[in-house]
């Protein structure tokens, strides 16, 4: 009980000075493995920046992870393992406020689509206000920000019928 209590404190904390709480993800996989990403397992990941302009038209600078990881790190096909009916394969990414947008996971692959997706939890080298995270989606490739998604809190790996 004094665990979920220090827990509540620490988010209502960080909720009140505007930042968002620690980084968790959910990733569902297609055999229904369900893995649980926290802030140990951000920092096992590579890190990357990107610059790209925000909802304000301004450039900023984003820190993070590469969606292909966080997919590769839960079972997804990549290379030589995508071919045939893993072609079909998509992923759902929701938000806390049930917005959802989808990726193709051949469009994430590097050996076709390569489309960058950062999984961002900084920006310009601070942790992403409220309103904005712990965890957003950056697509600097894409011409509209429909798929930036904020709030991130699942990440859902399907395969198309």
């Amino acid at each position: 009980m004094k665990a979920i209590v220090a827990i509540f404190i620490l988010c209502f904390a960080a909720v009140s000075l505007g930042q968002a709480p620690a980084p968790q993800l959910t990733v569902k996989a297609i055999s229904g493995q369900i893995t649980q990403l926290g802030p140990q397992d951000w920092a096992k990941l590579p890190r990357q920046h990107v610059r790209a302009a925000g909802h304000d038209g301004k450039s900023h600078e984003y820190e993070g992870v590469n969606l292909r990881d966080v997919l590769t790190k839960a079972g997804a096909p990549t290379a030589d393992t995508l071919r045939g009916k893993e072609m079909t394969d998509y992923v759902i990414a929701e938000a806390a406020d049930g917005y959802r947008v989808v990726f193709s996971v051949s469009e994430l692959d590097p050996d076709f689509g390569n489309q960058q997706v950062l999984i961002a939890d900084k920006q310009d080298g601070q942790p992403l206000s409220a309103p904005e995270g712990p965890l957003r989606l950056v697509v600097p490739g894409d011409k509209r920000q429909a798929r930036w998604v904020r709030m991130l809190t699942t990440l859902t790996v399907a395969r198309a019928p």
